[in-house]
């Protein structure tokens, strides 16, 4: 029964784990290459005030798109990070904002998490399917 089980779910994993990363990959590089200067100017998150764009570290930009993510897909949460991000932006109604600007940050954030989890049960499989 386990063998099936292995059976579907090592290129099930496999296969979400490439599908993910092109999905993050594509929606990256849309947001980054066309969609970053309308995204900061409408969601206006509250650090552009004091420094623009550019002047920021990778790390610090990475935190603003995922504030703009975490805020566009958990905007009733008061936990954790998902917390501080609604506090934070809680001038955006995500109701409001329209797709244009949510594909690119769900796509690329959504597919990092997700294929997170792929990645991890991939791993797992391969560990368990590995004769001693």
């Amino acid at each position: 029964m386990f063998d099936t089980f292995v059976l579907y779910a090592l290129p099930f994993s496999f296969t979400l784990l490439v599908a993910c990363a092109l999905t993050s990959l594509v929606s990256g590089l849309v947001l980054l290459l066309f969609r970053l200067r309308k995204t900061n100017e409408v969601l206006r998150h509250p650090y552009l005030k004091q420094h623009p764009w550019e002047r920021y570290p990778l790390s610090i930009r990475a935190t603003i798109l995922l504030d703009y993510f975490l805020r566009l897909c958990f905007p009733k949460s008061k936990f954790w990070i998902a917390g501080q991000a609604n506090l934070l932006l809680a001038h955006i109604q995500p109701t409001e904002v329209s797709t244009r600007i949510k594909w690119p940050l769900i796509g690329f954030w959504g597919g990092c998490f997700v294929g997170l989890i792929a990645m991890l049960l991939l791993w797992g499989l391969i560990l368990l399917t590995m004769n001693p």
